[in-house]
């Protein structure tokens, strides 16, 4: 073929492009309704075909978004939070458990030491453990008493054995192992006590029940729950290094669901960690990604993902699009890789680009089970992170987990970061080739997280009732779009007034 030819053919097949839309190129046409109020609807949707959630709500796996308290609030309201995984093995193990053990139905192996420990030691598991009692146990196991910050107020001397000031077992009400969290909630109400530990027919320990989570269920009764009564937790790992002792470790923490974090998922990288992950831990989900094809879709399914993360280059910190050239607007990637997600049973998790609950609802239209969110979430209470100001208001940094500050850091936790002197310049040989894609930036200061997250349920609940749908299934049936102009989407935001919003 002639260069001619071949130009000729290349015009062609550009002509031939199709378009690709995102989340303001449409709009979802109104449909009659028979819905009365926006809380009569469900938002209730699968995170995988196991794990039900009651807000489609993910917390992304960043180092500025999902740690333990972020992962405890959305879990409250209905979603669920990735712990990232830029932190040491052991750490994020730890944070895991944390968020486990931050409610129960009854508590399995609780806090416990031995007979021998002293105040001191007492005073650091409580403090290590964030908890406000510790169970005090013999050799064989069997309950001797319970130390609780009442009982170590005015201890002064950190060597002072601790069954010198316990509440001894005789003194304690208790109840046997086996009893339902009804019959345990009566026995605590008609002893008022706050901690009933459940003993054996031999006396040995082996749960709690606490007035704390018998409260905390009245007040979040749309939590996301294991069959425990635990919040849900998921956790993020690599595709290199130690991922697969960091998936055993985080399994072992009984995390609910492991998120394979790679920027391109469909690679041969992505696979190989599947089906490594699945081979070691079948009975883990894994959610996998992050891919914008159809293809891409189908090969990680295959590989053995149990849901499938879409998105590349769409979210607000992340220039992949700018500086690789890649990527599918947003709603047409969803759209195109739900076809084949819905045909094999399994999820599908769209990945940025939201930003505000209309782009959750129109997700879902194209075709998504459940939203990630990062940027949204990074300026409250609960990401991680200090505020800083700049004049007199007040934000939070946030950061792509492939911008070069997240690189340089993850490097220096691993000790990686080898810096040397070159022309009185210093040089980081591990820095010197990698090429960003992600972005440091700040984000206003929004308060607490739980308000966010219900600012977003309230506007897909909102937007359901304007599709005439009273259910996320629904809602995929009803929706329509239409496309608009640039004009369009003008006449969409305020217009002809002056605002500081949106």
């Amino acid at each position: 073929m002639s260069s001619r030819t071949k130009r000729a053919a290349a015009k062609d097949s550009l002509a031939d492009l199709k378009t690709g839309l995102t989340y303001d190129d449409v709009l979802l046409i109104p449909r009659f309704s028979k819905v009365r109020s926006r809380h009569e609807v469900s938002t209730r949707s699968q995170l995988t075909s196991k794990i039900d959630i009651n807000i489609p709500i993910v917390s992304a796996n960043m180092d500025t978004v999902t740690e333990v308290d972020m992962a405890v609030a959305i879990a409250r309201e209905g979603g669920i939070g990735i712990i990232h995984r830029f932190m040491g093995l052991e750490e994020q193990a730890q944070q895991v458990q944390r968020v486990k053990r931050m409610e129960s139905i009854i508590i399995e192996n609780p806090y416990s030491l031995p007979l021998g420990a002293s105040v001191g030691e007492v005073r650091k598991m409580m403090r290590d453990k964030n908890v406000g009692g510790i169970l005090i146990t013999n050799a064989e196991g069997g309950l001797e008493g319970i130390a609780t910050t009442r009982d170590l107020r005015f201890s002064t001397d950190t060597k002072t054995p601790v069954s010198e000031v316990m509440t001894k077992r005789k003194d304690l009400v208790v109840a046997k192992w086996g009893q339902t969290t009804d019959q345990a909630r009566k026995i605590m109400e008609e002893t008022k006590i706050e901690k009933l530990p459940l003993l054996d027919s031999k006396g040995r320990l082996r749960g709690l029940v606490t007035a704390k989570d018998i409260l905390k269920r009245m007040q979040f009764p749309n939590a996301t729950k294991d069959s425990k009564g635990r919040l849900r937790v998921g956790a993020a790992v690599g595709v290199r290094g130690d991922f697969l002792e960091r998936a055993k470790e985080l399994a072992k923490s009984d995390v609910d669901v492991l998120v394979l974090d790679i920027a391109h998922g469909h690679s041969a990288y992505a696979i190989d960690a599947i089906r490594a992950i699945k081979k070691q831990l079948p009975e883990i989900d894994l959610i996998a990604g992050n891919v914008a094809t159809p293809e891409g879709t189908a090969d990680l399914i295959k590989a053995g993902a149990d849901s499938i993360k879409v998105g590349v280059g769409s979210g607000s910190i992340c220039i992949t699009r700018i500086v690789t050239g890649s990527g599918v607007p947003q709603l047409t990637a969803i759209a195109e890789c739900s076809k084949v997600a819905k045909d094999q049973g399994v999820t599908l998790i769209a990945d940025g680009g939201i930003r505000n609950s209309g782009d959750i609802t129109k997700s879902f239209v194209a075709g998504a089970d459940t939203v990630m969110v990062g940027s949204l979430l990074a300026g409250t209470d609960e990401s991680p992170g200090e505020i800083v100001f700049r004049g007199s208001h007040r934000y939070k940094v946030t950061r792509g987990m492939a911008s070069m500050a997240a690189r340089r850091d993850q490097l220096a936790r691993e000790g990686k970061l080898d810096e040397k002197i070159e022309g009185g310049m210093p040089i980081e040989n591990d820095l010197s080739d990698y090429v960003p894609e992600g972005v440091e930036a700040i984000v206003p200061y929004k308060g607490g997280a739980v308000s966010v997250i219900r600012q977003l349920e309230g506007g897909l609940r909102s937007g359901m009732s304007y599709c005439g749908a009273s259910t996320l299934k629904e809602l995929k049936s009803n929706g329509r779009f239409i496309r608009i102009t640039d004009v369009g989407l003008v006449e969409s935001r305020p217009h002809d007034v002056i605002t500081d919003s949106l």
